[in-house]
């Protein structure tokens, strides 16, 4: 029989390594954001630890996800768009399996999860263009107003930054809180479990 912490740290390696593979499928929304905003649902597994295991559990994974997918594909910002994606995703996981693990019901966890969707929106909104869009501009040599046409071809309405985030940003990361919360809806219940039970030999 595991010890419990060493069934903890096993559980939360899994996850962190299912966040990265699901984190290599990558796919752009181009009715809503430009190309190189991309989706992927590599939220989903740091949710399941996190309402499973623990909000702490949820940290670690979303830190490991985003370190291990830096050591395999490199950064072109120093870091600094890995760093704010950390705290993106943190935004909508932490809140969220606090609540939860408050009173456990099904209740709290789309309540939880409408809370971290909230503050992942909100905090993305600020990150992108505060640190993540200036630091893939500096490293792409693309400046504002080229983001800005890249909105315009979706959004004709859009001439300035400001409405760059509005428009594009804030709608995407919308969409991936619902998509994420939707299968987190299908996938918890029958996945608990198993992450709540105890391995044996």
């Amino acid at each position: 029989m595991m010890t419990k912490k060493v069934d903890w740290l096993v559980k939360v390696a899994m996850l962190s390594a299912v966040a990265v593979v699901l984190m290599l499928f990558e796919f752009p929304l181009p009715f809503i954001a430009p190309p190189f905003y991309e989706l992927d649902f590599s939220e989903i597994p740091v949710l399941l630890g996190a309402f499973a295991l623990g909000p702490l559990a949820g940290v670690v994974i979303e830190f490991m996800k985003v370190l291990l997918n830096l050591l395999i594909n490199g950064t072109i910002t120093m870091g600094v768009g890995e760093f704010a994606n950390f705290l993106i995703g943190i935004a909508f996981v932490f809140p969220a399996s606090i609540i939860y693990k408050r009173n456990k019901t099904k209740k709290n966890a789309i309540l939880g999860m409408m809370v971290g969707g909230v503050c992942m929106v909100v905090l993305g909104a600020f990150i992108n263009a505060y640190i993540l869009v200036p630091a893939y501009g500096k490293a792409l040599s693309i400046s504002t107003q080229q983001f800005v046409e890249m909105g315009m071809k979706i959004h004709p309405s859009i001439d300035s930054f400001a409405k760059l985030v509005i428009l594009c940003v804030v709608p995407f990361n919308t969409v991936k809180v619902v998509l994420v919360s939707l299968a987190m809806t299908f996938i918890y219940k029958p996945l608990s479990p198993i992450l709540k039970g105890r391995y044996r030999r």
